[in-house]
């Protein structure tokens, strides 16, 4: 088992920045990378930021890229997203999520390659 936890969301204005942390628990040795996904009111989840565990080879989404960061601390089991330049349609809910499969690349989007995910945290961005 993994236990995740996102914190750091809240309300900020457009042009601002938000830094998101998501803290594992458990059996975090079997990590081989993590992700960020968010999901707006109506509209389905999809992927922000992926991160390699090991190597710390990172792949973005493009509407996130040059914006947003994602990063990690091995020895604190945490992966972070920082978020500058926000935009409203970034506001939506931030979940971060664990896979097993090492490496980077496009197969990081998919939400089926993860098998745990935290609970949440709330991003809004006002105009």
């Amino acid at each position: 088992q993994v236990h995740l936890v996102e914190s750091g969301g809240g309300l900020v204005q457009a042009g601002g920045s938000l830094r998101l942390s998501c803290a594992a628990s458990g059996r975090t040795f079997s990590i081989g990378g993590m992700g960020w996904f968010r999901q707006a009111p109506g509209k389905e989840r999809e992927f922000v930021a992926a991160i390699s565990w090991g190597a710390g080879l990172t792949y973005y989404a493009d509407s996130v890229k040059g914006r947003f960061t994602i990063s990690r601390d091995n020895a604190k089991n945490t992966v972070y997203l920082q978020m500058n330049s926000l935009k409203p349609e970034d506001t939506a809910v931030y979940y971060c999520a664990r896979r097993t499969r090492l490496g980077i690349g496009a197969y990081t989007q998919t939400p089926d390659m993860y098998d745990y995910w935290g609970q949440g945290t709330q991003v809004t961005v006002s105009s």
